[in-house]
């Protein structure tokens, strides 16, 4: 008879516990539902600070998407809280009156963030106050973004300079921001590293720009209306706007507390992971205290939930957990740092090995104990980690020339120390994946390093672990590895780099995306990031001869609307070139009033957008609206920023709403690799921020215009460079044109201009554009005039809609708070 298996907890260590139970055939033991206070499917936490950079998107970082609990018959109650349990008729209550009965209880609730007492950190409502931020989850990351997108906010103030802390910065100063970090221990990653470390890696920190305070505790948060700083224990104050506060973890124990159970720091288990005194309920994860201790790193979790999956399932009764030896290898603020064990003596006998060299922000520090290494920390070169992870894990005696642990003068090699490492030894940390389980994959018929990562998850969070898979994989293949083949391909589920794949759809006539699978991919999957950038491709090159198919599209495209956090859709109207009448405010207005639009916000990029629009509400909108999609939601053109120009500006050298105007009216929705955004300046001074756009153009005297390319001012910044300077508005919409189209037919996916333009050259697209050294300018000014006079508005779908369902909601949204407008 199949048991009811309820799992309170779906984050890392409670998905991966599910994981662990499926491997061991529990789909055939199991009814399954599990409970998640977030309204997602389970992602990797390792990677926010990397969505803080915006070096990953969002879905980057999904480990399990919702439709994987669906594959795997799991029910899911994402963004329910469980309140508690009754251990004794065997039932979780949840927040939203739901009442789940259970054979075997699993309790993964993680931990939060730890908010130490400061004056003015939070609001007479007592939630915390605007600007200041933990950073744990992913909507903590969302409002990260958003508050240090805003042009009024300058600088921000990190408290905690461990490794999250120190990440958070990092990925601020993405936003242009001036960052301090307060930290109240006498050097940075105090937890991990002595301070010889410490002050090392504090030099590179500070390379990066960002200013440290160590020693330092943050009494209170000042200001009344909005934040203005911070002040210091030792009566300094620090100016600021934004507060990320990073002092710690405490584990989510409060459901365990109210319902009975054993609790001291964290729930108290045995090691078999059950909770002490509880037949049936196990608990997992940084939630868990284990002969004392209770762990905030990630390995231990993997290392607890295999153990856990054996009991649950009966796979293994003999499986024990007796506690983990924390190695880490990581990356902080993209410095390499790799952490085990002591970080320096403890006893007189100890001896203690160290290497420092400053000026190339490297440090070494090995704590030998009888002839066995007992810590060790390596900052800014990891190049010996597998074998000092060998040495550790396994206490293997260590040559006589210690200076050998650091350097290779003898000691065995990283070949060597890959091929004596255990299999059961961890090469990735963030995905917890051991050697064992990249060899098993190279065994399996992974041939390149890409597949056996693609196989494992391996290498698919912070990515410091990269060479050791490459060494593994090497090893487990004979040196056989092949070059990786996907490294050049446009899509991954085509086998083809984007000129052979533009080539074949050419040649074939082909003219939809289930056409190119079927033809160039045959028994493919069709996954989803192929299907996407097919889309995209097909139309770039198409015009209107490309053949739609609804399921090719993500959500915003299939509805013409950007998706929000709670199920809603932003709508965006078109404004050319900013501009807009009193008949446009007048109707925009009157659309909010009537739809009860929660918010209306102007946008970075001169528009007015109307938030909280329901799906099914989106063709009545439009309607109501009669103005043409802005495309704030799709990789194609969106919008031409512009200044008032010479008309009214007294620096105004040139016609810059009217030539932003004109390049918007050409250009409307042309797909792209990547969003474009445009710019036009009437004078040097710049106000529209041309320089930092993906074309801006600026007028310069003499009634001449500059045109620039591959700039950014988002998550990355770059001035973009200067393509060419030109006489009259007809040569900046040609030129411009013409750089987008071959931007269109040369880029990778999702690759921006500020990528590509570097990549490629600027040199070589003058040449290209310029001087037309590859006798393709006619071409390409004749392929962007079939994307131009191919142009639709996608709103008009309102009349006919292409499916019953395109604008029907599935699933129920999540409330989320209003924002006060004053």
């Amino acid at each position: 008879m199949r048991r009811r298996l309820v799992v309170i907890g779906n984050g890392m260590a409670g998905a991966r516990a599910v994981e662990e139970i499926l491997a061991r055939g529990g789909a055939e033991l199991f009814d399954i539902t599990m409970f998640g206070d977030e309204p997602y499917g389970n992602y990797n936490r390792i990677m926010l600070s990397h969505v803080l950079s915006g070096e990953e998107s969002d879905s980057d970082i999904f480990l399990n998407a919702l439709t994987w609990y669906q594959q795997n018959n799991i029910t899911l109650h994402a963004g329910v809280r469980v309140d508690r349990i009754d251990k004794f008729s065997k039932h979780v209550f949840a927040a939203d009156g739901r009442v789940e009965p259970y054979d075997d209880l699993i309790i993964a609730t993680g931990s939060r963030s730890h908010l130490p007492p400061m004056e003015g950190a939070y609001a007479p409502s007592g939630a915390v106050r605007h600007g200041v931020f933990t950073f744990r989850t992913l909507d903590d990351t969302r409002k990260m973004i958003q508050f240090a997108n805003n042009e009024h906010h300058s600088r921000a103030v990190v408290i905690g300079g461990g490794l999250l802390g120190l990440e958070a910065a990092h990925g601020l100063q993405a936003y242009g921001l001036d960052v301090a970090v307060v930290h109240s221990g006498g050097h940075l990653m105090n937890a991990q590293m002595g301070p010889d470390g410490g002050a090392i890696l504090r030099r590179s920190v500070e390379a990066l720009g960002i200013e440290v305070h160590t020693g330092s505790r943050t009494t209170a948060i000042l200001g009344k209306e909005r934040i203005t700083g911070v002040s210091l224990h030792d009566q300094r104050e620090l100016d600021c706007d934004m507060v990320v506060v990073t002092a710690g973890i405490r584990p989510n124990v409060d459901v365990a507390v109210v319902s009975g159970l054993a609790v001291e720091r964290g729930i108290v288990v045995d090691d078999h992971l059950r909770v002490m005194d509880e037949e049936d309920i196990f608990a997992v994860g940084e939630c868990v205290q284990h002969r004392g201790e209770v762990y905030g790193l990630v390995a231990p979790l993997w290392e607890q939930a295999a153990v856990l999956a054996d009991q649950v399932t009966g796979a293994d009764r003999s499986s024990v957990y007796l506690g983990s030896r924390t190695a880490t290898k990581l990356k902080v603020a993209g410095v390499d740092v790799a952490s085990m064990g002591l970080a320096g003596p403890e006893r007189e006998t100890d001896e203690h090995i160290v290497f420092s060299e400053p000026s190339r922000g490297v440090f070494k520090s090995i704590v030998i104990r009888d002839n066995k290494m007992v810590g060790a920390t390596l900052l800014g070169d990891s190049r010996k980690v597998a074998y000092l992870t060998q040495a550790f894990d396994q206490g293997l005696p260590l040559p006589e020339e210690r200076l050998s642990l650091m350097f290779d003068l003898g000691s065995p090699g990283e070949e060597e120390a890959v091929a004596e490492l255990a299999d059961s030894a961890q090469v990735c940390n963030c995905n917890g994946v051991s050697k064992g389980a990249l060899v098993a994959a190279v065994k399996g018929g992974c041939t390149s390093v890409s597949a056996a990562m693609d196989a494992t998850r391996a290498g698919k969070g912070c990515g410091s672990c990269k060479p050791m898979i490459s060494q593994v994989v090497e090893w487990a293949a004979g040196g056989a590895v092949e070059e990786d083949p996907a490294a050049s391909y446009y899509v991954p589920g085509i086998p083809l780099d984007k000129p052979a794949l533009m080539a074949e759809i050419r040649a074939r006539g082909l003219r939809s995306v289930s056409q190119v699978f079927a033809a160039l991919a045959p028994g493919r999957l069709e996954d989803a990031k192929s299907k996407m950038a097919l889309a995209s491709l097909m139309k770039m090159m198409l015009a209107d001869q490309y053949v739609d198919e609804r399921d090719a599209r993500f959500i915003n495209d299939r509805v013409h609307a950007n998706i929000q956090r709670d199920g809603t859709f932003s709508v965006v109207p078109q404004m050319k070139g900013g501009v807009t009448s009193v008949q446009q405010l007048r109707r925009i207005a009157d659309v909010a009033e009537k739809h009860g639009i929660p918010m209306i916000k102007l946008t970075g990029g001169q528009r007015i957008d109307l938030l909280g629009v329901p799906k099914e509400d989106l063709p009545q909108v439009w309607a109501d609206l009669d103005m043409p999609s802005g495309y704030a939601y799709g990789k194609s053109f969106r919008t031409v920023k512009t200044c008032v120009g010479k008309d009214y500006c007294r620096f105004g050298t040139g016609d810059s709403t009217g030539l932003g105007i004109g390049l918007e009216s050409r250009f409307q929705g042309i797909e792209a690799p990547a969003k474009l955004k445009l710019a036009v300046s009437g004078c040097p001074r710049n106000c529209a921020e041309s320089l930092v756009k993906d074309v801006g153009v600026v007028a310069v005297e003499g009634g001449r215009w500059e045109i620039y390319v591959g700039g950014a001012a988002g998550a990355h910044i770059r001035k973009g460079d200067l393509l060419v300077t030109v006489d009259t508005p007809e040569e900046v919409t040609l030129l411009a044109g013409r750089f987008m189209q071959y931007y269109r037919e040369n880029a990778n996916w999702l690759e921006r201009t500020y990528a590509f333009v570097p990549r490629v050259g600027i040199e070589h697209l003058r040449s290209v554009i310029l001087e037309d050294s590859e006798g393709i300018a006619s071409r390409l000014d004749a392929a962007m005039q079939a994307s131009v006079d191919a142009y639709a508005d996608p709103w008009s779908e309102r009349d006919d809609p292409l499916t019953p369902g395109q604008f029907r909601t599935s699933l129920p949204l999540t409330v989320l708070p209003q924002v006060p407008v004053r």
